[in-house]
């Protein structure tokens, strides 16, 4: 085991690329969580690089851009020399704190040699049933006569944008006649995907979610205990069902972590301000908040110019054909065939 760190800058686009080809927020999110566990006394800064939000599943972006207003995650500011990677190690250096990461950082070996030092570099793996183990780590060396990956790559994009525009032999064909043939599988292989992938995890089972719907309309006042944190938030158990609470609608101005302005089983009393009937989920605000809730959602409405929320018995009926017909939804997008 090692020692505690008062403060560890976490480099998040590596930790969210580990072990995969695109980043994943998930996957940033529990490294985070699973090292907050681990050192509950240290302060946690994450840091991603300027196209991180492009990078990461359309699914996650919502969320990503939640984070970022929310100052959970750091990005760089356009143009910064040395990037995601300059930005990190520049925060580090300024408040001594160590790096949370699995780069060596060779290029910057020379501006920064306490990366050497002992217990300032620390490297994070996510280990089959057993999840995340951090283990204090040393940067490799770069060896004399080799250039870095990074550098490597970012002098062949250089090159490739020097070289002038090849001049076509040929006119392009007939991507008419090509897209007409190469429509339909592509529809339905997208609505396969969907299928598959589509589907949010569940907060509730339907019974118990229902019950809640019927007897509590948007504005009831509600007791609850938190009872796990979550990246942007805590989930809150009221008898049976469990809600989440973001950390925006639990005070003013808004917290810098939930861990730090809540603990685990405190008691709170909410306002429940809406409904998720995909992932049957309780939206909440802390008393006094709920108003921001639906200035938030007031302005959402107006900005896509979508209809009002809908009504408790709509709620309801749509979570009962999603458990009664799990796959209409899927056999809406495939597409329509030629007769």
């Amino acid at each position: 085991m090692i020692k505690p760190f008062s403060h560890v800058v976490v480099d998040g686009s590596n930790l969210a690329t580990e072990g995969r080809t695109e980043p994943s927020l998930k996957q940033l999110n529990e490294a985070v969580l699973a090292f907050m566990k681990e050192f509950p006394a240290t302060k946690v800064t994450v840091v991603v690089d300027a196209t991180f939000g492009h990078r990461v599943d359309r699914r996650e972006r919502a969320e990503f851009d939640e984070a970022i207003n929310n100052n959970e995650l750091v990005a760089p500011p356009a143009g910064a020399v040395g990037r995601g990677d300059g930005f990190v190690l520049t925060i580090a250096d300024k408040v001594k704190a160590s790096v949370l990461s699995n780069d060596s950082y060779q290029e910057f070996h020379d501006q920064y040699k306490w990366l050497f030092d002992e217990g300032r570099l620390i490297g994070g793996k996510p280990v089959p049933n057993v999840g995340w183990v951090f283990i204090q780590r040393l940067p490799v060396r770069k060896q004399a006569g080799r250039e870095t990956a990074a550098t490597l790559r970012r002098a062949k994009s250089a090159r490739a944008a020097m070289k002038p525009m090849p001049v076509p032999k040929a006119p392009p064909p007939n991507t008419r006649a090509v897209s007409t043939a190469t429509k339909a599988p592509t529809s339905s292989a997208k609505a396969s995907v969907t299928t598959k992938t589509s589907q949010p995890p569940k907060l509730n089972d339907l019974t118990t979610f229902l019950n809640f719907v019927e007897k509590n309309p948007i504005g009831t006042k509600v007791k609850g205990a938190v009872d796990s944190y979550a990246s942007h938030g805590v989930y809150v158990k009221i008898g049976e069902v469990s809600g989440y609470l973001p950390m925006r609608l639990m005070a003013n101005p808004i917290p810098r972590s939930a861990r730090e302005h809540v603990k685990l089983g405190a008691g709170l009393n909410m306002v429940v301000v809406g409904y998720t009937p995909s992932r049957r989920s309780v939206e909440l605000a802390v008393v006094g908040m709920e108003a921001l809730a639906q200035k938030s959602a007031a302005k959402s409405a107006s900005s896509r110019g979508s209809k009002p929320s809908a009504s408790r018995e709509a709620i309801g009926k749509k979570a009962k054909r999603r458990a009664q017909h799990p796959k209409s939804a899927s056999k809406k997008n495939l597409p329509s065939k030629k007769r």
